[in-house]
């Protein structure tokens, strides 16, 4: 016989590490879902003072066991289970008091005309026929986001039964609706369209279309101005007229995808030092109902009854209990971040210090896996602003002094310097890294490159400003 020893993850233990690593709406949604499935649980808008052993007994009823641990002070200190419990059971009121709050219709969000919707305005208004305007609410219906046609016609026919030579004749108008350059083909056709609206399809404009597409992207204009044998000041007036486009005309329309950050953490200024404290607003705020562990004593209630009360208690109280350790946990995390980036609350992103997990998984005793889960789509508040916390992880540069900067603070410097250029004479990455040294960075020209990207800055060839 062989004995060996496994570890294994208990269902509670799971749960802990998901709300862990879960964001502020996806825990309230989560809470949401477990107050619609386990009627033991309920929310209520204030927490109220309650009889600590009366408390003690929702847990001992489903554990006995467990019931003299509970007894320790410290873990008393760790869970005030008086606020989760509630004693005093009301039956539900009626929903139609006096004071619910009226519908405010001025705070009701009108619907955004999309971009479909204002070409089939255009399709009705322009006076096809019956015929042709089915074939142009196909095609508008082919028109993607940015404004394309991007299925070829010989694709939208055969699935559409319609003749491919009636919707080459009517995309020519689709092809002159607001906004210009909608339902193109490709790039050419799209820059093509507006030059012909604005009345600026000049043979040579055309030419630079059609030719020079790659050449402009690098705004190599000797390069155009020799291959199209012109002056170079003629070929920078003609690429001005080109930049004025728009390459995707219908994200004028597109609807904005606005992400609303809530902070998870505040970190306040009292005089010198930095306090910090938990948002706890939003989050509902849980207890445990009274009138199911009246029946769960009941004699005349049945097993199953019992054997189902008892399953929704513990599930009830193994969340609460997950919940609040979440929040102790980002509570260490923050509190020990404030500590090491004193430095960057005072003076801001310019003085952030190079840190990583380890350094708070020491500080805290805790794994860097769970510092991990914890600063994952967590968010602070500070004087400096709204961070994700893995905002404060970052890698150390060397510097001749034989100290380390964060990469953030190079990042910063590298967004200063470019900011500073010569805008006829961009500074090229390597002149960047020269820079740096002289600042006592040593950095190399591909961390430079990527620091770059990482900011979405242009490379140099790509920055050369004629026009200024």
């Amino acid at each position: 016989m062989r004995m060996s020893q496994t570890l294994r993850m208990t269902p509670q233990l799971q749960q802990a590490i998901k709300l862990l690593q879960l964001s502020r709406l996806e825990l309230e949604a989560a809470v949401r879902t477990e107050l619609d499935e386990n009627p033991i649980l309920e929310e209520t808008l204030e927490i109220k003072e309650e009889d600590l052993q009366r408390a003690k007994e929702a847990e001992a009823e489903v554990s006995p066991e467990k019931a003299a641990q509970e007894q320790d002070p410290h873990r008393q200190d760790e869970f005030e289970w008086e606020n989760y419990v509630d004693s005093n059971y009301k039956p539900p009121q009626g929903s139609l008091g006096g004071n619910e709050e009226i519908m405010n219709y001025e705070n009701v969000i009108c619907t955004q005309q999309t971009l479909h919707d204002h070409l089939m305005w255009q399709a009705k208004m322009f006076g096809f026929n019956d015929e042709e305007l089915n074939l142009a609410e196909i095609l508008i219906n082919y028109i993607d986001d940015d404004g394309y046609i991007l299925t070829p016609l010989e694709e939208i026919a055969e699935s559409e039964k319609v003749p491919v030579q009636d919707l080459e004749d009517v995309l020519k108008f689709v092809q002159e609706f607001d906004p210009p350059g909608v339902g193109a083909r490709n790039l050419k056709e799209c820059l093509l369209i507006q030059a012909r609206i604005i009345e600026e399809d000049t043979n040579d404009l055309v030419d630079l279309i059609n030719n020079h597409l790659k050449d402009l992207e690098k705004r190599n204009f000797e390069g155009m101005a020799k291959t199209m044998n012109r002056d170079v000041r003629e070929i920078i007036d003609l690429s001005k007229i080109i930049f004025t486009m728009d390459p995707k005309p219908g994200r004028a329309f597109a609807v904005p995808d606005t992400h609303y950050v809530t902070p998870d953490v505040y970190v306040y200024k009292v005089a010198d030092d930095y306090v910090v404290s938990l948002n706890e607003d939003g989050l509902p705020r849980l207890k445990i109902s009274n009138f199911y562990r009246n029946v769960l004593k009941s004699a005349e209630s049945s097993k199953t009854t019992q054997d189902y009360i008892q399953e929704k208690l513990k599930s009830a109280i193994w969340l609460i209990k997950s919940i609040h350790q979440r929040q102790r946990t980002i509570y260490k995390v923050a509190e020990s971040i404030v500590k090491h980036q004193r430095e960057f609350l005072d003076k801001g992103a310019g003085f952030i210090k190079p840190m990583v997990l380890r350094d708070i998984a020491g500080d805290i005793g805790m794994h860097e896996s769970t510092v991990s889960r914890v600063t994952t789509n967590k968010y602070v508040h500070t004087t400096q602003g709204i961070f994700e916390l893995k905002y404060f992880f970052n890698s150390g540069i060397s510097t001749d002094d034989g100290d380390s900067l964060a990469s953030e603070s190079v990042k910063l410097k590298i967004k200063e310097l470019i900011s500073k250029e010569d805008p006829k004479n961009p500074l090229s990455d390597q002149e960047l890294v020269n820079m740096l040294k002289k600042q006592g960075i040593q950095i190399a020209r591909r961390t430079v490159a990527k620091y770059r990207d990482m900011l979405k800055i242009l490379p140099s060839s790509r920055r050369k400003n004629f026009f200024v």
